[in-house]
């Protein structure tokens, strides 16, 4: 078990801000949670310790939303989402990591900008199978490295408008299946060694915590608000990657 008080110090804050997202209270702030605890640990050690707690709070938050979710959806996206896990296991060791992150903060500050411009002259856009797929496939295998799903999905979900918790409930449902198959290829790959379980272990109780407090703050904040966020979130946290990933090839 990490015994390092400066991990804590990071860790801590990073599980209970996933939490907080998986409630559904600004969902794109999950991505900052591995870059946190990276500035401990390896981003890779990050990732194994994360999803064992992932993995708990998905059922917390399957349980908090109850069969509040787009079913058409789900059936356009999963298919995708476990075809981009397959993937992300078989380059996770040949893959450069940074860019990835170019990607993703790429596409979700293009999405967010291009969404902002247009502000006031599109309507809602209808489930679409070929762009589900897309977005779930990019979706799933950036899931796999470093949790990284939440923009290229919200890319796809978000323009459609949904309900506040129809929206979070479906991400919930995805997220669920999503970190579950991954589980198999971590155990392969062996990125849950003993040290990485007992922290997680350590951690895990946090897990109910952040998802109660995240669907608390939901409830009290009305749907323009939450949108609002999670595309001030999705800008931000794009914005990182994106530099992380530029920094990380020019340094390279």
């Amino acid at each position: 078990m990490i015994d390092d008080p400066l991990f804590y110090l990071c860790a801590v804050p990073a599980v209970l801000l996933y939490g907080i997202a998986k409630g559904g209270f600004g969902g794109n702030i999950a991505i900052l949670s591995v870059p946190l605890m990276a500035m401990v640990v390896s981003p890779q050690q990050a990732a194994g310790i994360l999803l064992p707690i992932l993995c708990a709070m998905d059922l917390v938050a399957i349980r908090t939303f109850r069969g509040r979710w787009d079913k058409t959806n789900l059936r356009i996206i999963l298919p995708a989402a476990m075809v981009g896990v397959a993937l992300g296991a078989l380059s996770f060791r040949v893959l450069n990591e940074e860019h990835i992150r170019l990607l993703i903060g790429t596409i979700a500050v293009l999405f967010v900008l291009n969404a902002w411009f247009r502000r006031g002259q599109s309507e809602a856009r209808p489930a679409g199978v070929w762009r589900g797929r897309f977005w779930g496939l990019l979706s799933g295998f950036t899931s796999f490295g470093i949790h990284a799903g939440g923009p290229p999905i919200n890319v796809y979900m978000l323009p459609q408008r949904l309900e506040k918790t129809l929206l979070m409930g479906t991400l919930a449902v995805f997220f669920t299946l999503v970190n579950w198959a991954k589980v198999p290829a971590y155990v392969y790959l062996g990125q849950f060694s003993s040290e990485n379980l007992l922290t997680s272990l350590v951690l895990m109780p946090l897990a109910p915590i952040g998802v109660r407090l995240g669907f608390w703050m939901l409830q009290r904040s009305n749907e323009q608000l939450i949108y609002r966020l999670c595309y001030v979130f999705l800008l931000l946290t794009g914005g990182k990657l994106l530099v992380e990933g530029l920094s990380g090839l020019l340094g390279s």
